[in-house]
């Protein structure tokens, strides 16, 4: 650390190299302490919610992060043309780079966060395992050496033992990552890591570990001055993730005595005492059965779940990060203690019933119930549109409590009270974690969404709340119409027939179920035929922003829905659960119908990779093509076994969903 580090440098204008939520959580801590922002930002986040809060906003470049949000160049010229002083690098993206910390350093810039040498130190999690354990933290067994030939791989994990857990070296968020139980599995294992690494970090470095069975991760939250002076913010616990990155965390952990907890704060902020850390940071633990912890990384910047240490310890991470960079020493050096209980849940594009899939689409609203202890860091609007260049997450939702009980209770009614038509999204998915049993009981490990899949699986839609649905979406219609007459034409009844009693039909299809509904308009009423029943609609009321329908059955059951209609889609909201409908068309156009044996796209994205050739033989579950879209890779497989008949994808090309990619002539 030289000394020029703890000069006070003042600043008054900061550039946010992120976008989305963490680029709106971050310039607001800024507004706070009197600070100017300016948003950097691609083509396709032009009408972001981030880019219109901001003070200043400059576009530096197309949609693909590598052409925009991953270019230091135009970020530092983005920079100089506002007057920036600082850059903070958020969480995702350039954060951890330290080639960019470097640069923004050299423009004689100030960057938000841990010096380059730190970052380069402990970014590589080969390089970070060896300084854990020369700092006395002890790390699970396993391969850590710079030969990273597929023999060399291979005689490693030999000898290491399966199960076992191929790593990324750079970077995180579970790229990179794959669980091997297998001999039989290491080869592809090896690949398709090194793969997903280089297309991620730009370094296919792979590690090697034993891999712990139903362990729990739990990791500390560190703050270090460029004065010397570091300390930790007592722990977070992050164990319920998917495809290894997580979804819901929270503070403090229930698994945790004082005696563990103290050690794994002691482990904690000896690493990054040894390291000289400045800056926000965290370290990563991992925790087994039998109460033993192993070191697993140290992320280099702020993390994505850092509110529930915020509002459990009182304190503005963002804003201790913003001081530290202006030369502060550190205001406390002792932890205060935490208080009440803090739950964070990552509401995600994404569909649960399809593997966790990213989606995509136009929100038609975004809106949200205000709650005591209720925090809401969204980076998405009404009209947003979610694409396939950026991560899934839409933002965070966080709930905090006097006990767990509380805030579990409190995240519930929040996520419930969501309103977000327009994509399928993790929403009930993350109601039906936080209200079951064992996560009530604490039972958490890092497998938990795979050994409770079944139990955490959405049931399909009952009768009744489909018929409801379909009422609502077809009254929601019925408005429209009227809405749409002009004012001075002969009112003409919507619905209108030549046949005056023969009732006007419309069929929706929801998921798997097809319901089919007549309707008959009548003066100020609505004869409904559904189910093999009629039923009598005596009044109905849309709201001015036609979102909400109020509907009143006979014998005065009075309903009430969110209703948004997308063209010939609706979704519905009703008891907390969002149903899109799609209205039929009476005519099929040509051509409309699906291909015997065709293979559809489940997501728009970029072919990566083509595996097979037209001709070839395929057996059921083969892998064919592999499909790039919001930072992942996706295998499509084949569903049937055959022969591969036709091929309508290349490697580099952008397909949208529902594109059909391949086509296999049975066996």
């Amino acid at each position: 650390m030289s000394s020029s580090q703890a000069v006070p440098r003042s600043f008054h204008k900061v550039l946010v190299a992120n976008r989305g939520e963490i680029a709106l959580r971050i310039m607001r801590s800024c507004r706070d302490l009197g600070l100017s922002t300016v948003a950097v930002y691609s083509d396709a986040d032009r009408d972001a919610p981030f880019v219109r809060f901001a003070d200043e906003a400059v576009c530096i470049g197309a949609a693909p992060a590598r052409e925009s949000y991953l270019v230091t160049n135009k970020i530092l010229d983005a920079a100089r043309q506002t007057g920036a002083e600082a850059i903070h690098p958020g969480y995702g993206f350039l954060s951890e780079n330290a080639d960019f910390a470097e640069a923004v350093v050299d423009s004689g810039l100030i960057f938000v966060g841990p010096p380059p040498s730190v970052i380069r130190a402990l970014g590589k999690k080969r390089e970070a395992k060896e300084l854990a354990m020369a700092a006395g933290v002890p790390v699970v067994p396993g391969y850590n050496e710079p030969a990273q030939d597929v023999a060399t791989l291979a005689a490693a994990a030999i000898h290491i033992g399966f199960p076992l857990l191929v790593k990324a070296s750079a970077g995180g968020g579970g790229k990179g990552m794959r669980i091997v139980r297998s001999e039989s599995e290491l080869a592809d294992a090896l690949e398709r890591a090194q793969s997903e690494a280089m297309a991620a970090f730009g370094d296919g470095t792979l590690i090697l570990e034993r891999y712990i069975e139903r362990p729990r991760h739990i990791e500390i939250q560190i703050l270090g001055d460029a004065h010397g002076n570091v300390m930790h913010l007592w722990e977070r616990e992050c164990s319920i993730q998917r495809r290894h990155q997580k979804i819901i965390e929270e503070a403090p952990s229930v698994a945790l005595s004082a005696s563990l907890r103290e050690q794994m704060a002691q482990a904690a902020t000896a690493l990054a005492r040894s390291v000289g850390y400045v800056s926000a940071g965290t370290v990563e633990f991992i925790l087994d059965q039998a109460g033993a912890f192993y070191f697993l990384e140290v992320n280099t910047r702020l993390q994505v779940e850092h509110p529930v240490t915020e509002l459990t310890c009182g304190v503005d991470l963002v804003i201790e990060q913003l001081r530290i960079a202006r030369g502060e020493r550190l205001r406390f050096l002792v932890a205060p203690p935490a208080t009440g209980h803090a739950i964070e849940v990552r509401w995600c594009a994404e569909d649960p019933s399809q593997q966790f899939l990213p989606t995509t689409g136009r929100l038609g609203a975004v809106q949200t119930e205000a709650l005591p202890g209720v925090r809401y860091d969204l980076g998405v609007a009404a009209e947003s549109t979610v694409g396939i260049h950026y991560d899934s997450m839409l933002g965070k939702i966080i709930a905090h409590g006097a006990t767990r009980a509380d805030a579990i209770a409190l995240l519930r009614r929040a996520l419930q009270q969501l309103w977000a038509p327009g994509l399928v999204s993790n929403r009930e998915y993350l109601h039906r974690v936080l209200g079951h049993p064992a996560f009530v009981a604490g039972d958490l490990h890092t497998h938990f969404v795979d050994q409770h899949a079944g139990e955490l699986a959405a049931a399909a839609p009952g009768l009744d709340p489909l018929r409801v649905a379909a009422v609502a979406a077809t009254l929601l219609q019925i408005d429209q119409r009227r809405r749409r007459q002009p004012a001075d034409e002969i009112a003409i009844v919507p619905g209108w027939r030549n046949v005056r009693f023969s009732d006007q039909l419309v069929t929706y299809r929801c998921q798997d179920a097809s319901i089919e509904l007549g309707y008959l308009v009548r003066d100020r009423s609505v004869e409904i035929a559904i189910g093999g029943k009629r039923l009598h609609i005596a009044h109905f009321q849309v709201a001015a922003d036609r979102q909400a329908v109020w509907f009143e059955e006979a014998g005065g059951l009075r309903r009430h829905c969110r209703v948004f209609a997308d063209g010939a889609t609706v979704w519905v909201a009703s008891e907390g659960r969002l149903l899109r409908l799609d209205e039929t068309p009476r005519f099929v156009e040509p051509g409309a119908e699906a291909v015997q044996g065709g293979l559809t796209a489940p997501m728009p994205g970029k072919i990566i990779r083509v595996l097979v050739a037209e001709g070839a033989q395929v057996a059921v579950g083969d892998a064919l093509l592999v499909l790039e879209a919001m930072k992942m890779e996706h295998t499509i497989r084949a569903s049937t076994a055959g022969t591969i008949q036709a091929l309508h994808a290349a490697v580099g090309e952008q397909v949208d969903a529902a594109k059909l990619l391949a086509v296999i002539a049975p066996a």
